[in-house]
């Protein structure tokens, strides 16, 4: 099995690795090494061929000539024991050094995985044992993390790992004081809708409970920012007991690009969503069609599982289903109520368009972009363009 691939040619590579000279490749600083990762994540999405980045750290310690001194030799020695193709930098300046190994062969198979990490880490290890003492050695905590990286969707509350987005958490901390503005945002008009409208949640509460029988709140186990998993509300618009299978059909062949519209009275074009469904109560289709089932998601957002605007929540198996990229929608931002999809097309824009609606969105998210698709969401409501 080829488990290692050379950066100049698709011939088998010695599980030594083709090392390189130390004076010639370039150990990247925090920023720039950073940069490389995410780099490589795309360049994974369309190749899909994995990467894999170790992390040598010795942040357990607190800062010192010592750590300095370790640090000193790890990086020589990393230069000397990886691959030309193989980028060395800071992860975290003076605390953590990183390799990102690429050319890793397109096989997910644990076994594989684990011949992978068994082979960098033999000859990592022997070259560290060589140029380090002891003491340094042990001061060494050395992880692997495999992109793209497994989500366990049988256990949808395992988040993906945050150690391959450390540029989602950069800009994050930059944009500190505009999360900020975006939370107060969320919990003064969730807060203020709730009081408003609490008249029409008793009136809708009634209505749902006297149409049929079961509860008066759907909920579902959700996938949220990095692949938390939540607990997502809304007004029940279906008979209790219903049989999942059809929607699950239709979503994985509308994440393939393989779903075809479905027709639906008063759009000549169709809708990217189950139409006609029996499922649907009589009350459901109204409350869906008004999109009025989507109120008690507010307290999901007074909770801070989503937003009032961001991607819609995604359902375990429709994740299963997306390709690498599709991912990215899950973890630049919160999930939201309303979004750039449901103010410009909703249903009647394909999967991909979808996505890359909500990725334009997540990098150029303002609190001012927010109060605009707020503001155009109650007229897209109104028309009920994609609503069924």
């Amino acid at each position: 099995m080829t488990l290692l691939r050379s950066g100049t040619d698709s011939h088998p590579v010695d599980p030594r690795f083709r090392t390189a000279s130390a004076g010639v490749r370039e150990v990247l600083n925090e920023d720039a090494f950073q940069r490389m990762i995410a780099v490589e994540r795309k360049r994974t999405e369309r190749s899909r061929i994995p990467f894999l980045l170790m992390l040598l750290d010795v942040g357990s310690y607190e800062v010192s000539e010592k750590n300095g001194k370790t640090l000193g030799s790890v990086v020589p020695a990393l230069l000397s024991s990886t691959r030309e193709t193989d980028a060395i930098g800071w992860y975290k300046d003076g605390v953590v050094v990183g390799v990102v190994f690429t050319g890793l062969a397109a096989d997910d198979k644990t076994s594989a995985k684990n011949s992978i990490l068994s082979i960098i880490l033999a000859r990592v290890s022997t070259t560290l044992r060589d140029k380090l003492t002891l003491e340094q050695f042990n001061r060494i905590s050395i992880s692997f993390h495999f992109y793209p990286d497994d989500w366990d969707y049988d256990r949808p509350g395992r988040p993906s790992n945050p150690a391959l987005y450390p540029d989602l958490t950069s800009r994050d901390n930059n944009r500190r004081p505009l999360l900020g503005i975006k939370r107060s945002m969320d919990v003064g008009v969730s807060t203020a809708v709730l009081v408003l409208c609490a008249p029409i949640f008793l009136i809708i509460a009634i209505a749902v409970k006297a149409s049929s029988k079961g509860p008066v709140f759907f909920k579902q186990q959700r996938v949220g920012q990095y692949g938390r998993s939540f607990t997502f509300l809304k007004f029940r618009s279906m008979h209790v007991g219903n049989d999942s299978s059809a929607h699950k059909e239709y979503v994985t062949r509308l994440i393939a690009g393989t779903a075809e519209r479905l027709s639906v009275a008063g759009n000549n074009q169709g809708v990217y969503k189950l139409t006609n469904d029996r499922r649907v109560t009589g009350v459901g289709k109204f409350l869906r069609r008004t999109s009025l089932d989507e109120l008690p998601q507010l307290l999901n957002v007074l909770e801070g599982s989503m937003s009032l605007v961001g991607p819609r929540p995604a359902i375990p198996y429709e994740v299963a289903a997306y390709d690498t990229w599709h991912r990215r929608r899950l973890l630049e931002v919160k999930p939201g109520i309303t979004g750039s999809w449901q103010v410009n097309g909703r249903s009647r824009v394909r999967f991909d368009e979808m996505v890359r609606l909500d990725l334009q969105y997540a990098r150029s998210w303002s609190p001012w972009m927010d109060l605009m698709i707020l503001m155009r969401t109650p007229w897209a409501v109104f028309r009920g363009d994609g609503a069924h």
